[in-house]
C-alpha cells in the first residue's frame, strides 16, 4: 500500500456484485466524508473487476471497503485473492455485512471470507473508522 496524502485520506468503497443495498453503502460514504476521506464510491452490484480497477487506479486508497447484505459475499468474492497474489489489490480488504445467508451463522463463515483474500470483517460500521486509523497506522510503522 502507497501511504497517501495526510490531508487526503482515500478509501475505496462499494458492495458486492449481487447486492444491490444502497442505503448502508450511501450512509458509510457520508460518514467516510464527513471524517475527511476521499470516498471512491463504486455503488451497488460492483464486481470484482471493478474493485481491481479502482484498486489500479487509486493505489494511494488506505482500504478497500465491499458491503454485502444478501449474504452472498463468499461467492461475489472468490476472485479476490486472485487479485491480491498478482499485486492487482495492494490495499487491505475490508468486508462488512451480513455475511452468510440464513439467520444461523456457521462457525466457519468468516474463515472462508478470509481465505479468498479479506484481511478483516466488521460487523458494526461504526468501527471502520478506528480500523482504518490503525491500517494507517500500521502502514507507517512498516513504511519507517
Amino acid at each position: 500500500m502507497t501511504i497517501s496524502d495526510p490531508q487526503t485520506r482515500k478509501v475505496i468503497l462499494g458492495v458486492a456484485a449481487s447486492d444491490s443495498h444502497a442505503v448502508a453503502n450511501h450512509l458509510i460514504a457520508f460518514t467516510l466524508r464527513d471524517e475527511g476521506y476521499l470516498v471512491i464510491n463504486l455503488g451497488t452490484c460492483t464486481p470484482i473487476e471493478e474493485f481491481v480497477a479502482a484498486c489500479e487506479e487509486h493505489p494511494d486508497a488506505e482500504a478497500l471497503v465491499i458491503g454485502s447484505l444478501n449474504g452472498h459475499a463468499w461467492d461475489d468474492l472468490r476472485g479476490l485473492s486472485r487479485a491480491k497474489e498478482a499485486g492487482r489489490i495492494r490495499c487491505p480488504v475490508v468486508l462488512g455485512g451480513n455475511l452468510s445467508v440464513g439467520s444461523h451463522k456457521g462457525a466457519g463463515a468468516d474463515e472462508r471470507l478470509y481465505s479468498i483474500g479479506v484481511d478483516h470483517i466488521l460487523a458494526d460500521p461504526a468501527q471502520l473508522p478506528l480500523l482504518l486509523d490503525e491500517l494507517r497506522a500500521h502502514a507507517l510503522r512498516e513504511a519507517s
